[in-house]
């Protein structure tokens, strides 16, 4: 197949793979997303990756009799691809050039971008990758960071739920809307989450007047809650929760009860792209589900949330 069919903006998904198997299971996620949007799957190896994080090959890439070619990776990851799903357009494309840079640049017109996480033994298998890290920071696009153990399919659903945090710019959060298409697509609820917590002065200055003090701020949680979920169309089921806490541990929960957690990420005003606040960067390293980093301002220019909080459903 053509390389370059397929890749209208927003027409095609891009996959980035290094040979190992954490990448080989990201193939098959993004496989899957790919035939729910309907849309063809470009498969990429930066062959500079093992530079960076010096991965292990999975058993169906390397070769008795050494260790494959960047060509070998690249096609290994599209029959995988194509095996999955035999009626999906898959390309596989080799790029000479340091992996962080181009997975960014080849996601600047995808409908969204698949990575897999990293790590190798003892703690290391709990934090992500620099390249994974990286490429959540600053690509243009959504990308979907694989972590829990059913980190290898988007379909059919385990939890039957996608959870979006609310931040607080809720007027046109672009989270929101990738979450409401994807929980659409896959046919589940949507849970979303604002958390919020009372600031220190008026916890500690005024403990008597506390528990009224947390009412309003609750009660501003909802209205924001609220106003994020306006457009949301009625035949969707949503599940809406306000929670008094940090969002990083609002969410962390919510993501062992979710098949995807998604958050929104602020572009910065430099060069350096997507800022992730400490809330998205923890959520990166310890999520218990796939994690989808939505860039604000994305091709429409709307704004998006700083990643602030989640809905949970009712247990």
């Amino acid at each position: 197949m053509d390389a370059a069919a397929g890749r209208d903006a927003g027409e095609f998904m891009v996959v980035g793979v290094d040979g190992s198997e954490p990448s080989l299971r990201a193939v098959d996620w993004a496989a899957d997303e790919a035939v729910l949007r309907e849309v063809s799957l470009r498969v990429v190896y930066a062959f500079l990756w093992d530079r960076y994080e010096g991965a292990a090959l999975a058993r169906d890439v390397g070769r008795p009799s050494g260790p494959p070619s960047p060509r070998e990776i690249a096609d290994a990851g599209a029959r995988r691809a194509r095996a999955r799903h035999p009626g999906l357009r898959v390309t596989a494309d080799v790029v000479p050039e340091e992996p962080e840079h181009a997975l960014v640049r080849e996601g600047r017109d995808a409908a969204a971008m698949v990575v897999g996480t990293r790590g190798r033994s003892g703690l290391a298998e709990l934090l992500l990758g620099s390249v994974s890290l990286a490429v959540a920071a600053h690509a243009d696009c959504p990308v979907v960071v694989l972590r829990g153990s059913h980190d290898n399919q988007a379909t059919p659903p385990v939890h039957g739920r996608v959870v979006v945090g609310v931040g607080e710019d809720v007027e046109a959060s672009a989270a929101v809307r990738f979450a409401v298409e994807e929980a659409r697509r896959r046919g589940v609820a949507l849970e979303a989450v604002r958390a919020w917590r009372c600031p220190v002065h008026e916890s500690a200055d005024h403990p008597l007047t506390y528990g009224e003090s947390a009412r309003l701020h609750e009660k501003r949680a909802a209205e924001e809650l609220d106003t994020a979920l306006r457009h949301v169309p009625s035949d969707l089921r949503v599940y809406r929760r306000t929670v008094e806490g940090y969002a990083r541990g609002v969410l962390l929960e919510a993501s062992y009860r979710a098949d995807l957690l998604v958050v929104g990420a602020r572009r910065g005003d430099g060069h350096v792209g997507l800022q992730l606040g400490r809330v998205a960067h923890g959520l990166l390293h310890h999520s218990a589900c796939p994690v989808v980093v939505v860039p604000d301002g994305p091709r429409d220019a709307a704004p998006g949330p700083d990643c602030g909080a989640v809905s949970l459903p009712p247990r």
